[in-house]
């Protein structure tokens, strides 16, 4: 019989994608058991068992061919903080989900220009030096989202949805996924990134992590479409909670809060002699957001001292949690076009039947591989009856 090949492989590259993966050690061992041995320079692994290893780690099989782990930074700026300090290791579903939005924008952005759509006017209109009212108010024009027209929503998470169909509208690609792409089993961390944005005049593009509570996601998105407003690509952490470090973040999230909930109309309508909570639920109905986005304002207002803000917060957390969980899943017809920006879906659904994308790339960049999907996608969509 003839010997089995093995490959040699540098145990530090080895420890590196172990460890890159975020992945238990102990789980890993379950699959690979000599993953030991391997890492120690005592026993190398055949050629399919290091392409194993390499799907299971989500590594790309080029990488555990190196002499040395590789330097793998995010290729957009990142303003993310935990404790103050930056966050080195990306992880590879944050990877991932940067490189596929990239992907998505790219194709949009030739196939705008090829039908000669206008750049949207909005992206890189504004500068942190200018007054945050101001441009709190511009974006409530542009994207028709001021206390009357929400109205039409039936409840805050409504608004959401509605919010995201009106960026949208205004030219902007937006994309909610608690996935990596549309593999159900890579779930997305809120703790290692909310959301970033992609400046483009053309293509310009929001990323909401939608593995994240409800209640963060409008404030998210509301401080991403900031990052736009002054052309600026961003990875962000930032809440409602907490003003961020970096000059930016602070900026934009402090438009956000503008946006969502102006400070003249929570000084107004507060009521000082009511409980707390009950405040909290009255205003979230009347101003369509979130009662963290409330609370938040109200702390503004200098209603609630830091101490008393930062354990409402918490309690207030906890009960959204309880009330609005996250969570996905639903109807794949439906969940598809907000994953991938219905907006990106309908261009590149109507491209592909129209014969001037391949199908293949429409495949790859939806995440499903069925002709019968796409046709059946966009009738969903009204692309075609």
């Amino acid at each position: 019989m003839p010997s089995v090949v093995r490959v040699q492989v540098e145990p530090t590259v080895l420890k590196w994608a172990r460890e890159r993966s975020g992945i238990p050690e102990e789980r890993l061992a379950v699959r690979f058991p000599k993953l030991a041995a391997w890492e120690a320079g005592e026993e190398q692994p055949t050629l399919k068992q290091l392409e194993s290893f390499a799907s299971a780690t989500h590594t790309p099989a080029g990488f555990l061919f190196l002499q040395a782990p590789p330097q793998e930074p995010v290729p957009i700026p990142d303003f993310r903080t935990i404790a103050s300090a930056g966050v080195e290791r990306p992880s590879p579903d944050l990877l991932d989900t940067v490189y596929i939005c990239q992907q998505r924008q790219e194709w949009y952005r030739t196939y705008a220009q090829s039908i000669q759509e206008e750049p949207v006017a909005f992206i890189g209109s504004a500068s942190v030096e200018d007054d945050m009212a101001e441009v709190a108010s511009a974006m409530r024009d542009t994207l028709g989202f001021g206390l009357e027209a929400r109205q039409q929503y039936s409840s805050w998470t409504a608004a959401l949805s509605g919010l995201s169909e009106r960026a949208e509208i205004t030219g902007v690609l937006v994309m909610v996924s608690g996935v990596v792409g549309s593999n159900t089993h890579r779930v997305l961390d809120p703790q290692e990134f909310r959301g970033f944005a992609l400046a483009d005049p053309i293509a310009p593009l929001v990323f909401l992590n939608g593995a994240d509570t409800k209640a963060a996601q409008i404030f998210t998105l509301a401080h991403e479409l900031a990052h736009l407003w002054i052309g600026t690509t961003a990875l962000s952490n930032a809440t409602a909670e907490t003003p961020g470090n970096n000059a930016i973040e602070r900026w934009c999230n402090q438009v956000a809060a503008e946006l969502l909930v102006p400070l003249p109309a929570i000084r107004d309508q507060y009521r000082t002699s009511a409980a707390l909570t009950e405040e909290l639920d009255r205003l979230a109905a009347r101003f369509r957001v979130s009662t963290l986005v409330i609370l938040r304002r109200v702390h503004d207002a200098g209603y609630l001292t830091s101490a008393q803000y930062r354990a409402a917060f918490e309690a207030e957390l906890e009960r959204i949690v309880a009330v609005f969980p996250s969570g996905s899943g639903g109807n794949f017809y439906n969940t598809l076009p907000v994953r991938a920006s219905k907006r990106f879906t309908r261009a590149l659904i109507a491209s592909t039947l129209g014969g001037r994308t391949l199908y293949q790339d429409a495949f790859r960049l939806l995440g499903f591989k069925k002709v019968s999907t796409l046709n059946e996608l966009a009738k969903s969509l009204g692309v075609v009856a």
